[in-house]
Order: structure tokens, then sequence, then C-alpha cells
């Protein structure tokens, strides 16, 4: 597909020590934190990488096909800063009765004692992301933003509380900070 240079274009600009790539519709990112990648195929924009940017264009004239060229930007600008910096989310554990523990296993984050229930609950940690559970917090950090918040929903979703009232049962796993950097 051939880039045209109307006004629905935007670039983004790839800093020093990171290299992008473009093949079949998958766009690379390699920097200092490893290496990821995300699928434009099914998105309708056209990509097109040159020395040191990314070239994003739309394929028609609308407002929508406007709103999908942002979201494109903005999910290739994400790829880079996190591949850079990185991301970090902090969650604070909540109990009021029963003492929570949490474990991280295999892929996959346990809840102990979770309002006194013996079975642990599990949560599954998605891509590279790394779990952390320190004193009262949960500290997840990682180089994909949308990795790392999907690993804080599947906790948060393993701890929700159903056929009780939320507002007097308030045990839970919950996000109280969200940062670009990856906190140790």
């Amino acid at each position: 597909m051939p880039i045209r240079s109307d006004k629905l274009s935007t670039k983004v600009e790839v800093p020093e020590g990171v290299s992008v790539g473009l093949r079949r519709g998958v766009l690379k990112v390699e920097g200092p934190l490893g290496h990821t990648f995300k699928s434009f195929r099914k998105i309708p924009v056209d990509l097109k990488v040159e020395q040191g940017t990314v070239l994003l264009n739309a394929q028609a004239d609308r407002k929508e096909d406007y709103a999908i060229l942002n979201t494109s930007r903005s999910l290739v600008r994400n790829l880079i800063e996190g591949i850079v910096d990185g991301y970090t989310i902090k969650m604070k554990i909540v109990f009021a009765h029963f003492p929570v523990s949490v474990k991280v296993e295999s892929g996959q984050v346990l809840v102990e004692n979770f309002q006194g229930e013996h079975a642990p609950r599990r949560a599954k940690i998605v891509g590279g992301t790394k779990v952390v559970p320190k004193d009262d917090d949960v500290i997840i950090t990682g180089a994909v933003l949308t990795e790392v918040t999907q690993t804080a929903a599947n906790i948060h979703q393993a701890t929700r509380i159903k056929e009780k009232d939320h507002r007097v049962f308030l045990d839970g796993i919950y996000v109280y900070d969200k940062k670009k950097g990856i906190e140790k």
C-alpha cells in the first residue's frame, strides 16, 4: 500500500539506541529493555519505517480514520517509550480480618487466605511482566504497557468480591500508582 502525503498522516520519532523494523504489517521494536512487537495487519493504517522515524498514514479521509491514525500513533509511541523506560504499577493489598498473602509462582500470582478461603485465587501474568510482592504492596513492572496493565487487571479481577455489598466488604488488591519508568 503506498504512503499518501495528505493531511491524515503523522510520524513518531525513534530515539537513539532503539531500532524499529516493519515486516508484513508487524512492527518490531528493540531497545535497552529488550524487544517487543505489535501487529498492525488488521488496523487500517499504512506504516513505513524510515531513518529514525515511523510514518503513519490513514487509508481514507473520514473522522474515524483520523481517530484510528491517532490511536495507532499512541500504540507506536507506547512501544518505543516502554522499550526505553518501561512501566510500573503499584497495587495495595487491602484486608479487614483475614491476613492476605501474595506469592508469584510459575507465571501466576497466588492470592492466599483471601477472606479466609482455603484455595488460593490465581491471576495470570501476561508476557514478560515482572510481579514482586513487597509487604502490603504488589509492584508490577515491564516494558510493554498493555501487558503490565493487563496483569494488574487480572490481579484486581481475581480478588473481586461477588454477591456481597462492595461498600462493606472492601478486601482486594487495588491500583494506587502508575508511572513511566521501572522501579526497583
